[in-house]
């Protein structure tokens, strides 16, 4: 078959031929789970499938992102070289895929057999599978080379002002951030509190904050773009403003304005570091069998219980704490949040707060803010520290963050991949083997082109998301969405780019390595890729 690249207008045109496949697949397994009301045990039975039908939405999604992402810079005249070859090579390599086979992870895929549908593509999107050819991505890897000193490859269709921030935080990673990362991991040492009073200077701890409380009363898309920048130069300084966003999000959508007014305004200048504490040792992703109980007393509630991967937890002021405090009850509707005031400890004495103790855990990586296992007996809290004033709303209360931390761990996940992308392609041009350079050749310039395509539909999606979050819409679908595809970016651009590195790339001394590590806790935190692909699954199935 004749070559027919795909262009913004064809891209359009196959939206509903994917729309219809995707409602025979829903169709198809709602059958099988209790054509009706959703089964929860058929559900588990039915798990590889249920999965593979998220992976299939979260590949419809991607592709309707890329194709928007193409007809707003067409309508601009920005739909250039490069970004014509991203939306050909991504849509060629996703449609081969939804035909083939979508990898959940190296050794599980996600097929249209597991869903009792078959697809027989039209012309169109046969043609549009060619686009993925030897000669597309090497044509794509010589134009990021003419244009390695842009912030990406390829325009990502943001507002100027949004440009501005990207421009604004790219600069301060390289400058700041970049040149001292590897230390900081390699030594296991926290980020220096010179960098987070930047941060705070540079307003990253209020961005979304509104106004009257003290914050810059920017957009989640702000939000985003900032935490890809800081992400992309580490991992730690991209999450550090997500602790906070997280923390004032509870307040803002479950505290009482009293509560608003007086932890606000210390969290959107950075002068309240906040953490949370949500998981146990035994519950992992299952809060709600949660153990860790608060009981009330004279002036307030005391806590007693252990808690487990606590970032930041030594050197913050603040912790939303999530306990049970309904003895009787044994799932989510016993459980509250509370605002659980600390004293910042030192390395000498990281927990000097009564009632409480910790010890760090030793990580493979996202080390800049450590990790710790909390132990609370007897643990004050006072009584105006109950979250929104009522016991039993912690769980809902926490659901309604959910959007927005999917969201920024999606934007984090962009960053390590794009650093991954970066780094490998200096070293494939700097490193000579057999006479030129690695990117000569075509596996080695492949891994390139295919990160570059990956990491702009990743992004396309994670944008949307955020819009839709600033627009007010629910977007929990489309948040776990950017969540899911954008870990699995992050890792395959990681793992590819320390293959470019070779052995070098398992040596400590090179950045890669950190990278790698860092890139592994995408698919895990905030929801692993699991249970990502179950909470896309009910969402899909009713």
């Amino acid at each position: 078959m004749t070559q027919t690249p795909i262009t913004a207008d064809t891209a359009r045109t196959l939206l509903p031929e994917l729309d219809t496949l995707m409602e025979r697949a829903t169709t198809a397994l709602r059958q099988r789970v209790g054509n009706g009301k959703v089964d929860a045990a058929a559900l588990d039975d039915e798990q590889h499938a249920a999965h593979a039908l998220s992976w299939l939405a979260t590949y419809v999604e991607a592709l309707r992102q890329l194709s928007a992402w193409a007809d707003r810079l067409s309508e601009q005249g920005r739909l250039g070289d490069i970004e014509e070859l991203l939306l050909q090579i991504g849509f060629a390599e996703y449609l081969t895929q939804i035909t083939g086979g979508i990898p959940m992870s190296q050794t599980e895929f996600a097929r249209l057999s597991d869903l009792d549908v078959d697809w027989q593509p039209s012309d169109a999107a046969r043609a549009a599978m060619a686009g993925n050819s030897p000669a597309a991505r090497q044509r794509l890897v010589e134009l990021m080379q003419d244009n390695r000193g842009q912030a990406t490859f390829g325009a990502t269709g943001l507002d100027e002002d949004l440009e501005m921030i990207r421009d604004q935080f790219r600069r301060y990673a390289d400058d700041k951030v970049v040149p001292h990362a590897h230390d900081w991991h390699l030594k296991d040492q926290l980020i220096p509190i010179e960098v987070i009073n930047d941060l705070a200077e540079l307003g990253v701890f209020g961005l979304t904050i509104p106004e009257e409380h003290g914050g810059l009363g920017l957009s989640k898309a702000s939000m985003v773009v900032v935490s890809e920048e800081l992400s992309r130069g580490y991992i730690g300084v991209g999450s550090l403003g997500t602790r906070s966003e997280i923390a004032a999000e509870l307040i803002l959508c479950g505290g009482t304005e009293e509560q608003k007014s007086k932890w606000l305004p210390g969290l959107a200048s950075g002068e309240i570091l906040p953490t949370a504490v949500f998981t146990e040792p035994n519950t992992g992703s299952d809060l709600g069998s949660l153990r860790t109980r608060a009981v009330r007393t004279e002036d307030g509630w005391e806590i007693t219980g252990n808690k487990t991967w606590i970032t930041h937890a030594a050197r913050t002021h603040v912790m939303t704490l999530l306990a049970r405090t309904d003895p009787d009850s044994t799932d989510w509707r016993g459980l509250s949040m509370f605002l659980a005031e600390k004293t910042p400890g030192t390395d000498e004495d990281p927990f000097p707060t009564a009632g409480m103790t910790g010890g760090e855990i030793e990580v493979l990586g996202y080390r800049g803010m450590k990790e710790y296992e909390l132990g609370f007996d007897g643990f004050s809290v006072g009584s105006d520290n109950l979250l929104g004033g009522q016991p039993g709303q912690g769980f809902k209360q926490l659901m309604q963050t959910f959007e927005s931390a999917r969201i920024q761990t999606a934007a984090r996940a962009i960053g390590v991949a794009q650093s991954a992308l970066e780094l490998g392609m200096q070293y494939a041009i700097d490193r000579k083997q057999f006479g030129k350079a690695l990117i000569a050749f075509p596996r080695v310039a492949d891994k390139l082109a295919m990160m570059a395509v990956e990491i702009m539909i990743a992004r396309q999606l994670t944008y949307h998301s955020a819009w839709q979050k600033d627009h007010d819409r629910r977007c929990d679908l489309e948040a776990g969405m950017a969540k899911l595809l954008g870990a699995r970016v992050a890792w395959a651009a990681a793992d590819n780019a320390l293959q470019i590195h070779g052995g070098n790339g398992f040596a400590l001394e090179y950045p890669i390595s950190r990278v790698l590590c860092d890139a592994r806790i995408l698919n895990i935190f905030e929801g692993a890729a699991e249970i990502q692909a179950q909470v896309i699954a009910r969402r899909l199935l009713g």
